[in-house]
């Protein structure tokens, strides 16, 4: 593990990203490697209807989508209170803020910053974070230069 010492956690401002933070950050702090948290914002009615066919209807845009901008909101607050409560610890964390296509993004801040690891949420089907960039996973995975640490939630239980 001493070969990280610059490691990448991607959040992509989905409340299920403070998993990999968490995880990002005890890596860090186990290791003492540099600590990068790269927000990167989407717009889900903007990938819906970039979708085609039926999907470019409004009312075929489910609720998830709708609910995304609290979502992301209550997920970034979170997230800034998780970031802060560590820096106040002593670790010190670099935030990237980014808008714009996912593996792009991804792609120039790993270059750019020489990461060595990636720690990144593995989406699960159904979520709205899948629907979003289930399919940047598989494309960030074939083209990082860089370790990639998947974290993968629990499933919930489902209530009938």
């Amino acid at each position: 593990m001493e070969n990280f010492k610059r490691v990448l956690v991607v959040n992509r401002m989905s409340e299920y990203c403070r998993d990999a933070v968490q995880a990002g950050v005890s890596i860090a702090r186990r290791y003492g490697s540099e600590l990068m948290v790269l927000h990167i914002a989407t717009n889900p009615e903007g990938t819906m209807s970039m979708a085609g066919g039926a999907l470019n209807a409004p009312s075929a845009i489910p609720d998830e989508v709708k609910n995304y901008a609290s979502i992301r909101e209550r997920a970034k607050d979170e997230l800034d209170q998780m970031i802060g409560q560590e820096i106040r610890a002593g670790l010190p964390i670099k935030v990237i803020i980014k808008e714009g296509k996912p593996v792009d993004e991804i792609m120039q801040v790993v270059k750019d910053e020489k990461i060595d690891l990636m720690v990144l949420l593995a989406h699960e089907e159904g979520r709205i974070e899948h629907m979003l960039f289930g399919r940047d996973n598989d494309a960030i995975l074939r083209r990082m230069p860089c370790s990639i640490l998947l974290i993968k939630r629990e499933p919930e239980a489902v209530n009938w």
